[in-house]
This record gives C-alpha cells, structure tokens and sequence, in this order.
C-alpha cells in the first residue's frame, strides 16, 4: 500500500477525531476508527453487524462502551462551543 495515503488518511482521522471530540490523542484516534467503523458496517450490512455481535458478545460490549465514550466526549464538546 501506498504509504502516502496512509499518512494523508490518518491526517483525516486526527483532524476528524479533533473536530468531532474537541481534542485528538492516538487512543481517542483509534476509538474514532473502531466507532465510524462499525457505525457504517451496522448502517450498511446491519446482519453482518448482528453476526459479529452474537459471535462475540464480549467485544459487542466493548464496542457499546466506546460508542457511549464517543457519544459522551462530543457532547461535552459541542456544549462548549
């Protein structure tokens, strides 16, 4: 892969995790990744969605713990603006 867009790819995702929280830091960077990607797997392929929720129920868990995290930081966020 072209190391290039790699980089201008993850220059999207800090800027995007910046805009969307308020601030950017590699764990929240990759939060964001995990969030929009499952958000648009389970908007797009919701029974793909529910497989991988029923086969890993623990990691379905974690992924509603990092939605609330999202939900929650972006709140704050655009409360103070």
């Amino acid at each position: 892969m072209d190391q290039k867009i790699t980089e201008q790819l993850d220059g999207l995702l800090e800027k995007y995790t910046e805009l969307l929280l308020g601030e950017s830091s590699p764990e929240l960077k990759e939060k964001v990744k995990m969030w929009s990607l499952y958000m648009h797997i389970s908007k797009s392929m919701p029974p793909l969605a529910k497989h991988w929720n029923d086969t890993y129920p623990d990691a379905k868990e974690s992924m509603k713990e990092i939605i609330a995290e999202i939900k929650r930081l972006n709140e704050e966020h655009r409360s103070k603006n």
